[in-house]
Parts: structure tokens; C-alpha cells; sequence
């Protein structure tokens, strides 16, 4: 047994999330990591999309781009899903992930089943640019403008 002291009507109960409709939804990246595949022949750059605008605000969707694989066609495809964020984002040539960070722009999720569970799954399924986004400062300006070493700025504006 262990003492615990909690008062549960001070804090709100946990809901479980249900997957997100069939949408397009404007989202920022909040959180990447390169992580090995489970058979260990490659790796993935898994990202984690904010939703942050409209009901779903706050909700969250992953996706995983397999950019080392035994697969070639596997590898294009990931590569072509990174091409499309950094167009969307207007950071063409990321040196790290995080580049990517903080940057709205539009998802399109569509509602999957898992063909072994039969449980419900969001995938993404293609992104774009926000209307009205203007695209980030060239790397040359963000160090004249912003220092690099103050995390309050967004990265799009450093």
C-alpha cells in the first residue's frame, strides 16, 4: 500500500482521445526524433504534430518517415513526405529537425483501421502551406536579425 494524499476533485479526470476525423487541420511541429526501426535495418524521423486551431486544438498526430531503410521505395516515399513539409513550412533545407518546429501549416489526416487489431489510427496522408503564410527569413538574415541563442523567438524567425 502506498500513501498518496490526492484530492481527485482538484484536478480534472483524464478523457481518452478518439481518433481525429477525416480533415484537413492547421498544425506545428512540437517534437522530432530520429529512432531505429524495430527489425534495426534503418531508422525513422518520428514527428509529432500540435493541432492549433478550431476544436481539436491541442490534440496531437504522429507520423514516421523511414529515411534509412533496406527498401529504396520506402525511403523515396519518406523523402517525398519530407520534401512536402519543408515546402509547407518554407524551410527548404533543414540541417536538423527542429528547423522544422512551431511552423503552421495544413495536414491532411485521413482515419485508418489496423488490419490486426481492428483499432482506429490517424495517418497522414499530405500537407501544404497556410494561406497568407510568408515563407521563413534565408539562413544569412536569421543571424542578423535574431541571435541564435534566444529560444523565445520562434525558430521561423530566427
Amino acid at each position: 500500500m502506498a500513501q498518496i494524499n490526492f484530492d481527485a476533485s482538484q484536478v480534472n479526470p483524464s478523457v481518452p482521445f478518439d481518433v481525429l476525423p477525416s480533415d484537413k487541420y492547421l498544425v506545428e511541429i512540437t517534437n522530432s526524433e530520429m529512432k531505429s526501426t524495430k527489425a534495426g535495418d534503418g531508422s525513422y524521423l518520428e514527428l509529432e504534430f500540435t493541432v492549433v486551431d478550431g476544436d481539436f486544438r491541442g490534440r496531437k498526430v504522429w507520423d514516421r518517415l523511414c529515411l534509412n531503410h533496406r527498401t529504396q521505395k520506402t525511403v523515396e516515399i519518406a523523402r517525398a513526405n519530407l520534401s512536402a513539409i519543408c515546402h509547407a513550412t518554407g524551410v527548404m533545407q533543414p540541417r536538423e529537425s527542429s528547423e522544422l518546429h512551431r511552423i503552421p501549416f495544413i495536414i491532411t489526416v485521413k482515419v485508418r483501421k489496423d488490419k490486426d487489431s481492428d483499432e482506429l489510427y490517424n495517418e497522414v496522408k499530405g500537407c501544404a502551406k497556410r494561406a497568407g503564410i510568408v515563407a521563413p527569413p534565408a539562413p544569412e538574415q536569421q543571424t542578423q536579425q535574431y541571435p541564435q541563442s534566444d529560444n523565445s523567438v520562434p525558430p521561423w524567425l530566427r
